[in-house]
């Protein structure tokens, strides 16, 4: 008699992978329904989202089979864990909505950055003026960096007024998140967006 191999998920059929990293992002996806639920007893949540109470795992599974639905266990780590009697396919649908749902509404804030040197012109600076207030208005951070040349490095300290004009600048759209520090031949700032706009 040939000896059934045990089925594997498809995660590691797709992708032919078995790294930790790799179960763990399947284990995380995944819910034991049915017959995989392991639990003398569980606390089981009806159809319509009414508390039937704790139970055993036999009475649930019975309770499932009746309402024509998968037992599916929602809550693991609970004592004891929360089972569902829910249709395990729009369960699913729902679940994988809600993840995309709030990666849309998730908003990455980068950090963009505006190099000038000590002894740039007024024009010039108006120009890098302009281009971060775009930045601030995307809602990214940005970093402000004066880069210091030669001689240029004997004076560093007469060159902090300028990112003070720059901030004063912009003060109407941003705010100082870092105040100008001075990190081996770069003098550096950081602005972020008033949060009260």
């Amino acid at each position: 008699m040939r000896r059934l191999r045990k089925r594997r998920p498809y995660f590691f059929l797709v992708t032919g992978r078995t790294t930790r990293r790799y179960r763990e992002i399947a284990q995380r996806d995944t819910f034991f329904i049915n017959e995989q639920i392991r639990d003398k007893e569980v606390r089981v949540i009806g159809t319509d989202g009414e508390q039937l109470g704790v139970m055993p795992i036999e009475e649930a599974l019975r309770r499932a089979e009746e309402a024509e639905v998968d037992l599916v266990k929602i809550a693991p780590g609970a004592n004891p864990p929360v089972c569902r009697l829910v249709d395990y396919g729009k369960f699913r649908y729902e679940q994988l909505r809600k993840q995309k749902e709030a990666r849309r509404k998730q908003r990455t804030v980068e950090i963009k950055e505006i190099r000038m040197s000590p002894n740039i012109d007024t024009n010039d600076l108006n120009t890098k003026m302009s281009a971060a207030r775009k930045f601030l208005e995307k809602g990214n951070r940005v970093k402000v960096t004066l880069r210091f040349r030669g001689r240029e490095m004997a004076h560093m300290g007469a060159s902090v007024h300028i990112l003070t004009d720059f901030a004063k600048a912009l003060e109407d759209i941003a705010v100082i998140d870092r105040q100008p520090k001075v990190e081996g031949r770069t003098m550096t700032m950081f602005l972020t967006e008033k949060s009260g706009k």
